[in-house]
């Protein structure tokens, strides 16, 4: 089994050091483990965020464990050479379309969490994202108007197969939940919108055991912190999935807490290809000072385990020492705590 580890930049080396450590402290068999750069520390040894070396281990890989990328000293760059085109870069490159980001409140953490505790109880989510479509892919570009103003401009856009295959991967994720399924779109503005409502409803005819129901954006913002536990499986686009995906991991209580899985349609001899990564951000201003919080990217590596290896077992121990690390009371700053980034993983670790 091949794994392929790209810890970027700030926090990110310190947080995957410990999911690798978890990892091998399973003790699992014909597990290799090879590091590439990517984002920012990319960029100063390669002139590139994504070097084509660290391509070449990613396509060689049966799945990637991300770290994190981003870097202020790099914001004045081309957009094409800055590190958050690393993560975009390998999404591309690699045809992961569908974000996979459960949201679920730890019992005993409700009174951390942004809402009253007997709502964040409620909280047992997942949203699936859009990944390679939206105006994070569409063309865009800076312009003067004929009054000799700065216009931005960015476009919007999904084709009828880019909607179609997402809605196929949240349709069989709600089949391995409660069979419930929330579509969430602008399509009282949007035409790109209007489009993903009409397709997401001809492809529910192929799974007539999933309640499927519809969702403005902004009111589904707003009800996820109203009555989050209305909710089963989300699937919306890129820009919306961004933006709510964020908003779940704090109703949550911590971005610190929440894993992230990216998809494609690539089979290996295990299963699925993925990337996995924690949805939290590189954190420079507190990168070296082993503040942060590693569970995130720990109970990434239990997804990776589940769904591109199919170690159901083992991505249980993983979600069940974190669980129970949590319950004894071992929690990062993020959760008003003074435990390190090495002591939780190794609280982690003696859980298993």
């Amino acid at each position: 089994m091949k794994i392929a580890v790209f810890p970027g930049d700030g926090i990110g080396a310190e947080v995957t050091r410990e999911a690798v450590q978890v990892l091998e402290a399973l003790q699992l068999p014909d597990l290799t483990m090879t590091e590439g750069d990517v984002g920012g520390v990319a960029y100063r040894k390669h002139g590139h965020p994504l070097p084509e070396a660290t391509l070449d281990i990613a396509r060689a890989s049966d799945a990637i464990l991300f770290g994190a990328v981003g870097d202020f000293d790099c914001d004045n760059l081309e957009r094409h050479l800055r590190p958050e085109q690393a993560i975009l870069g390998l999404r591309s490159a690699l045809g992961l379309f569908a974000n996979l980001r459960p949201a679920k409140m730890f019992a005993g953490l409700e009174n951390l969490s942004g809402l009253k505790p007997e709502i964040a109880s409620q909280i047992d989510l997942l949203i699936v994202r859009e990944l390679n479509g939206d105006v994070y892919f569409g063309d865009k570009g800076m312009r003067t108007t004929e009054t000799g103003e700065r216009e931005g401009w960015d476009m919007m856009s999904y084709s009828e197969s880019e909607v179609r295959r997402i809605a196929h991967t949240a349709f069989r994720a709600a089949r391995t939940r409660n069979s419930r399924l929330t579509s969430v779109d602008k399509a009282n503005v949007l035409e790109t919108s209007q489009l993903w409502r009409d397709v997401i409803i001809e492809v529910s005819a192929e799974y007539p055991d999933v309640t499927l129901d519809h969702m403005y954006v902004d009111n589904a913002a707003m009800q996820l912190v109203k009555s989050p536990g209305q909710f089963d499986v989300v699937v919306t686009g890129n820009l919306f999935g961004d933006i709510l995906s964020d908003q779940a991991s704090m109703c949550v209580g911590s971005i610190g807490l929440l894993a992230s899985a990216s998809m494609g349609e690539r089979q290996t001899d295990y299963g699925t290809f993925g990337l996995y990564e924690p949805i939290h951000g590189s954190a420079p201003d507190i990168a070296g000072q082993g503040k942060a919080n590693p569970m995130a990217t720990i109970l990434s590596a239990a997804m990776m385990l589940r769904h591109s290896f199919g170690m159901e077992a083992e991505a249980a121990r993983i979600e069940s020492a974190v669980a129970k690390a949590l319950a004894d009371g071992i929690r990062g700053g993020d959760l008003g705590s003074s435990d390190g980034t090495a002591a939780i993983g190794a609280a982690v670790r003696e859980r298993l």
